[in-house]
């Protein structure tokens, strides 16, 4: 079962609150006056899969809030050495660091979902930190949850056998994808996971022949859900109580 709610659709007939702009759990979870206002200062884009939206050390010009895409968080040593450490959805944003004051990437931001997001600008955002009270107590429940997820997978990659945490991160990308299918490739699961492709290709063809998932010309498709929770290490199951506890 996904630990992230449904999109709601609540509020869906008033144009200001268009199904697309509620699909992001963040801005919905806010009093409707703080959404539609916040929404009304955000632009609506459309990301595209492998899109580098900033590179570890840029400035950050605007912050996201995916709507039906998903966000890779990327820590690099080199250009040949980088490893995700976090995925921002719909239940998040990309950018939360302004809103200490910093506008300095400290990972890396790639396109993992494509998909529909809203865009600010970082200065805008920051005016409506100084106004809202409300939206800063909710980025700072958030704040907290996503400093758990990075903490809790820089831990998972040191500790866990890849079977465990390719089954985690399947689970994972699931939840922001709202669907048990996705189109990935070995070679980009290698690469966010940071292991050689053939240590994916053993992975994933452990969980196929116990049919939890099924793979076939970059297309994963998970058919045990539970299943598949069993399989994958604990943080998972962690990830989905730190979630629900803050969160909901």
């Amino acid at each position: 079962m996904d630990y992230l709610p449904s999109r709601t659709k609540e509020g869906s007939s008033d144009p200001a609150l268009a199904p697309a702009s509620l699909g992001n759990l963040l801005l919905a979870g806010l009093p409707v006056a703080e959404s539609r206002r916040l929404i009304a200062r955000c632009e609506p884009v459309e990301l595209v899969l492998g899109e580098v939206l900033y590179e570890l050390g840029d400035r950050m010009h605007h912050v996201y809030f995916p709507t039906a895409s998903f966000i890779s968080l990327i820590s690099s040593i080199d250009e040949d050495s980088r490893l995700e450490v976090g995925l921002v959805g719909t239940e998040g944003m990309l950018g939360v660091s302004v809103m200490l004051g910093l506008d300095i990437t400290a990972l890396g931001a790639l396109v993992q979902g494509a998909g529909p997001a809203l865009r600010m600008s970082s200065a805008q955002f920051s005016r409506e930190l100084k106004r809202s009270p409300v939206l800063v107590r909710r980025l700072n429940r958030y704040l907290y949850v996503l400093m758990n997820q990075l903490s809790q997978m820089a831990a998972c990659t040191r500790f866990h056998l890849v079977e465990k945490r390719l089954a985690r991160w399947l689970l994972m990308t699931r939840d922001r994808a709202h669907s048990n299918e996705f189109r990935i490739t070995q070679e980009f699961i290698a690469y966010m996971l940071g292991v050689r492709r053939a240590g994916i290709t053993r992975a994933a063809s452990t969980l196929q022949k116990r049919k939890l998932i099924r793979y076939s010309r970059g297309s994963v498709t998970i058919l045990n859900g539970r299943g598949l929770e069993a399989a994958s290490c604990g943080c998972y199951a962690a990830a989905a109580k730190m979630y629900k506890q803050f969160m909901q």
